[in-house]
């Protein structure tokens, strides 16, 4: 199973660093039964995108909680076996946990398929949403008008052997 774990430029060095993505428990994002149904889809390129854009957005909220993080979402895609991906069923179809799955222990970074980042050009609009987002969750529209603008910038893709230029 491909899952996207969000993480921020400092936790992406951390991962570098130790050669694995953890400690566990994560939480990623994946293409879960409830996210199947929400995206109403059978493309799974779709559906792995899906998943990857509420991953980009975990990573949003990961920024606005470190002040000292660079202003670039980072995800990475990594495979694990289906079974070690769970889905919390006390949380079932709430909008905010879609796709959102729970890895139990670290994941080595040699698992990696790739790494998901924004472009230098990004980091206003991403810096800019950071702020808004608590606005933006207690229902602010101007402030979810700047959390949107940084889902206009794509993701790039990147190898995992670019991962230190990325740090650099």
């Amino acid at each position: 199973m491909r899952v996207y774990v969000p993480l921020t430029i400092p936790g992406l060095a951390q991962a570098h660093k130790a050669g694995e993505l953890g400690p566990g428990p994560l939480t990623a994002y994946a293409v879960t039964p409830a996210l199947r149904e929400w995206y109403v889809s059978d493309d799974i390129e779709e559906l792995e995108y899906a998943a990857l854009s509420r991953a980009a957005a975990a990573s949003l909220r990961l920024i606005a909680g470190d002040p000292s993080a660079a202003r670039r979402r980072v995800v990475v895609a990594v495979d694990v076996a289906d079974k070690e991906a769970t889905v919390d069923p006390d949380r079932g179809l709430d909008a905010g946990s879609l796709g959102e799955v729970r890895i139990a222990a670290a994941v080595p970074l040699t698992k990696a398929a790739a790494v998901h980042a924004d472009a230098d050009d990004a980091e206003a609009d991403v810096s800019a949403a950071a702020d808004a987002l608590g606005a933006a969750d207690q229902g602010d529209d101007d402030a979810q008008f700047t959390v949107d603008g940084a889902e206009d910038h794509e993701l790039l893709w990147f190898g995992v052997q670019e991962i230190p230029g990325l740090l650099a």
